[in-house]
């Protein structure tokens, strides 16, 4: 009891103090992260403007420059040649890259700048003074550059010179409004400055991105990386794929965590990309996360040694009690614990009782389940006679359409439950004027036992019918399927219900024809020896139409197949299962017959008899038929277009070599196919066998030469590839009914 006492004033006070420590702490540092995440996203911002700013000066000192008239002086000199002619026409010169030299050290950081006057062959820069454009690096870049000018601030272009310095060119071409003189003013700022602008003076900073439109990195600290796709990297190209301008994110590594700060320029598209380790940022307020931890333990371990003493203190009265209680007679128990001594008593005795209770009431399912299911085996015992007192019985038997799809939905532990759920919703269906009991029986069938007076039945039949269609659509809601009910006839002596169950099963069969959901009486007559029917010519017609892969008249055939099943007197369920599987049957024989390959069309499917066997109504077996042919008719319909492909190598080969002798064999396995199915193949391209087709291909050459040239008889025999004159003759007359001599004098007599 002290034990318990003290774990209850430890969790009271423990738990909340350190769940209240953890959450105060864990708050401290996201906050702490999140308020670090916005002082560097505001640095970089403040450097980004900085930076801009210095860039807008260039970029308005250019544009100033540009405005003058510095240049118009050189527009009479195209060439180098001409501007050094003289000391007027270079002092002009001079001048231009005096201003240019001015225009350096408006801002810190810029390497070289030069101006180009347009179609000529020389530069002025500051770096080279005025030289020819085979002595100064190339211009061609200049291009690309003018193709991304939008305004007339200039163009910044990143680059890397020839030197190996790596530049942001200002790329400035004269505005046509200011001056006539065509020309380009190049400022290259070095990419080094960009560097001491973004480079953070905060010890977490690691590195940083200058990414321009494009993703481009214009700079970073490791140079190797300068003028590459900086979305190769998956981070970057992350945060470059953002839709926000601004912003920033946490990404950890191998329990390294980085803050990645990003910031857009909306006047360049660029983007700038701040690195800090959050680890070290984070350092204080992790500290102090600690310290606060270590607080929480020692005020714990304090408040533990309080506990100890109140508990003891609180409980003395209680464990007093206890020790009388357990000195009474007839207390068996020796748990030490005070208060689970005497739950546990109390919790036995309850158990116990229930136990015995429940054990009675299975015991006492359990054997009128045996005798009802014994009953329905034809054995009766006195315990049946009291279930069933009265003298007349029906038995109706409820099935599950769609068993197998119904399995397959459920496992095992719903299909319980659901049959228990059902069971137990038929009691309230029968009263005492009729008795019933429901069994489950098996795969999906349970068998109810009505047992009531000669004149229940006599003044209310259709009551029973009520009864049963009230109970159809319970299974239904329970099941979430339909249900089939085969209804026995009536019987007035309780050894005839095992008859019965078989009359109420066979007219489940009748399913087949009427169709699922349905409450079927069995009927004598339903029974009764009739000879089996059998669609004979609709077999010829299927398989004739299997020919021409006519799946439409198919169905229209099946469609007449099972019209002529309903218009019958009576057709049994094993005579119409009978018809779909001879169908079948017959199809796959004739499909063996045409070298058609059923076990490739057929594989991996189940058994088409066993499929056939467990379907239930005729819808299922159409719709199965339909799947079947349909299969079928799209398999010979590939093979066709497969005969298709070898036909054209087939009747190339022949036309090719018919007037030699052909070795069938080989040739069919030169084109890679049996020599049956080339067979097949020739006969289905030109109505004729192979044989055939090569005799006609040899007497329609034999008619040409006959009539356009000289030779005899005996020569065209040999060259058409008949070893003799009489083979030649044989032919000549099966194909053309008169000798060749005949046929030629015939056709030049009619000339």
């Amino acid at each position: 009891m002290v034990l318990q006492l003290v774990c209850i004033l430890f969790f009271v006070m423990a738990i909340p103090t350190a769940l209240s420590t953890w959450y105060s702490s864990t708050q401290l540092v996201r906050n702490s992260e999140h308020a670090i995440a916005d002082f560097s996203l505001a640095e970089l911002n403040t450097y980004r403007k900085l930076y801009e700013n210095a860039l807008l000066n260039l970029s308005q000192s250019t544009v100033r420059l540009g405005g003058t008239s510095i240049f118009d002086q050189l527009r009479p000199f195209q060439s180098f040649e001409q501007l050094k002619t003289d000391y007027e026409s270079l002092s002009r010169g001079m001048n231009v890259m005096e201003e240019l030299t001015y225009l350096n050290q408006s801002v810190d950081g810029v390497y070289s700048s030069y101006f180009y006057l347009q179609n000529s062959d020389y530069v002025i820069s500051t770096d080279k003074s005025i030289t020819s454009l085979d002595k100064y690096e190339s211009i061609d870049w200049l291009e690309k550059a003018y193709a991304r000018q939008k305004g007339i601030n200039g163009i910044w272009y990143p680059r890397k010179l020839d030197s190996g310095i790596n530049v942001i060119s200002l790329v400035l071409p004269l505005n046509r409004l200011a001056t006539s003189t065509q020309g380009t003013i190049v400022v290259n700022l070095r990419e080094s400055q960009i560097e001491q602008y973004l480079q953070s003076d905060n010890s977490g900073a690691q590195e940083y991105y200058l990414l321009d439109a494009d993703s481009m990195i214009i700079s970073h600290p490791d140079k190797s990386k300068l003028l590459t796709n900086g979305k190769k990297d998956a981070l970057i190209r992350q945060i470059a794929d953002q839709k926000a301008s601004k912003g920033y994110t946490i990404h950890e590594d191998n329990g390294e965590r980085t803050l990645y700060a990003w910031s857009q320029s909306k006047e360049y598209g660029w983007l700038y990309i701040s690195i800090y380790s959050l680890d070290y940022l984070l350092n204080q307020p992790l500290a102090t996360q600690k310290n606060l931890i270590m607080l929480t333990i020692g005020l714990i371990f304090a408040g533990t040694l309080l506990a100890v003493v109140l508990a003891t203190w609180f409980s003395r009265p209680v464990r007093e009690l206890v020790q009388k209680i357990r000195i009474q007679p007839g207390m068996r128990s020796r748990d030490k614990n005070e208060l689970t001594l005497l739950n546990s008593a109390f919790k036995q005795m309850q158990e116990e009782e229930e136990g015995l209770q429940r054990l009675l009431n299975e015991r006492e399912q359990d054997a009128r389940s045996l005798a009802i299911h014994n009953l329905l085996r034809g054995e009766v015992n006195g315990q049946v006679a009291d279930l069933f007192p009265e003298t007349y019985f029906l038995v109706a038997v409820v099935s599950i359409d769609g068993y197998r799809q119904y399995a397959a939905d459920n496992n095992f532990e719903t299909r319980s439950y659901h049959r228990l759920m059902f069971i137990a919703r038929c009691y309230q269906y029968f009263s005492d004027e009729v008795l019933g009991h429901c069994v489950y029986q098996d795969n999906g069938y349970f068998a109810i036992i009505m047992n009531y007076r000669e004149a229940i039945w006599n003044n209310n039949e259709n009551k029973f019918y009520s009864v049963l269609d009230q109970i159809r659509e319970e299974a239904a809601a329970v099941f979430q399927q339909t249900v089939t009910i085969g209804i026995s006839t009536q019987g007035d002596d309780i050894r005839l219900v095992s008859d019965q169950l078989v009359e109420a099963t066979e007219a489940i069969k009748l399913r087949i024809a009427a169709g699922s959901g349905r409450i079927l009486p069995w009927k004598e007559e339903s029974c009764h020896d009739t000879k089996y029917m059998y669609p004979l010519a609709s077999e010829r017609r299927i398989l004739n139409f299997l020919v021409n892969r006519d799946l439409d008249i198919i169905i229209k055939e099946l469609d007449l197949i099972r019209m002529e099943i309903n218009n019958a007197e009576y057709v049994s369920y094993e005579n119409i299962l009978f018809i779909y599987s001879q169908l079948a049957g017959v199809t796959i024989k004739y499909l063996q017959e045409n070298d058609v390959n059923t076990s490739k069309l057929f594989a991996g499917k189940p058994s088409i008899y066993a499929t056939l066997s467990v379907i239930e109504t005729q819808n299922e077996l159409e719709e199965y038929l339909h799947l079947f042919y349909g299969e079928i008719v799209g398999f010979l319909g590939r093979k066709s277009g497969e005969s298709n492909k070898y036909a054209d190598r087939i009747i190339e080969y022949i036309h090719k070599h018919y007037r030699e002798e052909i070795m069938f064999e080989e040739m069919a396995k030169s084109i890679g196919i049996s020599y049956s199915y080339m067979r097949k193949i020739v006969y289905e391209q030109t109505g004729k066998s192979l044989i055939d087709y090569i005799n006609q291909l040899r007497i329609e050459r034999a008619k040409q030469l006959l009539l356009e040239s000289e030779k005899t008889i005996t020569q065209i025999a040999s060259e058409v590839g008949y070893y003799n004159v009489r083979s030649l003759n044989h032919f000549f007359r099966k194909f053309e009914g008169v000798a060749p001599s005949t046929y030629k004098a015939d056709r030049n007599q009619s000339i």
